[in-house]
């Protein structure tokens, strides 16, 4: 039996939820779960924003655990093991895009927490690719956060191949944000902050960036036409998108990893003198995960996080869609 918090209807409190997982698949671990991360995407499932949540609803997806026991194919991680799981918790394992090294893009992977129930418990299951061994020099009470709000910036810096040299801008300095700006500083990148709130300059300069500036001063928009190579957007509100084109230089590109509301609107011809492109992108899959911890431990990077027991699930639920959370939260399993 496993023991989790489930919210039963949309917009719901979660309240102590059991239920017995069945057989463990032969391809499968069991984690017993130490830490569970909280995303702003478990409050849009628990809000059926995106209708696809079936209720009972046991969130989270970025699980810090031991492994506690192993399906009888696994044979690279032992019982005992510190691992993490992320958004993803099974792909197919023959398709092409899992054959080549893109599980994360697996047209039939599983979601943690869409369709069977995810981390918010004392015990979580997934296949075993999924499941990724944290590096010695990981803070395991700070590393949840990484397998979904770290992947998710991390991965777009290795698919398109950004340079040391690039000039950088980072969008938005929340949960996603303070952790791409730790990666692009040690990655060597000039880096430049874009956020609405002048009271995260300091914090955005401690943690990596050589400019900040205001997202929503035009002026001082318009002084970055054409400085930048890269600029990563993790926001999920719609901005003056045409202005953040127009700060991208030759060959430019905006990705998004944020959950845009609107369209973005984009001229063709500038886009087209300039060869510039605009992109997105999922997570990533379990080589770049493994990557991206690799380099964490090199480089000492880590989430900024605050912590609560599991029972306070409500409390830090709340803490979060108030907009306070600085910058990304951390349930620790108390169900003794």
């Amino acid at each position: 039996m496993i023991r989790a918090y489930a919210a039963h209807e949309a917009g719901g409190k979660l309240r102590p939820f059991e239920y017995e997982p069945g057989e463990l698949g032969p391809e499968e671990v069991e984690i017993d779960v130490q830490t569970c991360g909280i995303c702003h995407s478990d409050l849009s499932m628990l809000n059926n924003e995106w209708h696809n949540t079936v209720y009972p609803l046991v969130p989270g997806h970025e699980v810090i655990g031991r492994i506690a026991r192993l399906g009888d194919s696994v044979r690279h991680l032992a019982v005992g093991d510190t691992v993490g799981l992320g958004w993803f918790s099974g792909s197919c394992m023959t398709c092409s895009q899992c054959m080549g090294g893109n599980h994360n893009l697996c047209a039939s992977n599983e979601q943690t927490m869409v369709g069977r129930h995810g981390g918010y418990a004392d015990k979580v299951r997934c296949r075993a690719e999924w499941a990724i061994p944290l590096p010695e020099g990981l803070d395991r009470k700070k590393a949840g956060p990484l397998f979904c709000g770290g992947i998710t910036v991390f991965n777009p810096i290795v698919q398109f191949e950004v340079k040391p040299t690039d000039r950088v801008g980072v969008i938005g300095i929340g949960g996603l944000g303070h952790l791409a700006l730790q990666f692009l500083d040690s990655w060597g990148c000039e880096v430049t902050a874009f956020t609405s709130q002048d009271s995260k300059r300091d914090e955005a300069m401690a943690m990596g960036a050589d400019h900040v500036v205001n997202s929503r001063d035009p002026a001082q928009l318009e002084k970055m036409a054409g400085s930048l190579d890269f600029l990563l957007s993790t926001v999920n509100v719609d901005l003056d998108w045409s202005q953040f084109l127009n700060a991208l230089g030759p060959r430019g590109r905006f990705h998004t990893v944020g959950v845009i509301p609107s369209p973005i609107p984009a001229a063709a011809f500038p886009l087209i003198v300039g060869q510039k492109s605009i992109s997105g992108s999922p997570l990533g899959s379990p080589a770049t995960i493994r990557k991206m911890l690799e380099f964490c431990a090199r480089h000492g990077i880590e989430p900024v996080t605050e912590h609560y027991k599991l029972s306070e699930v409500n409390e830090a639920l709340a803490h979060l869609a108030a907009g306070q959370a600085r910058y990304r939260l951390v349930l620790e399993n108390d169900l003794a």
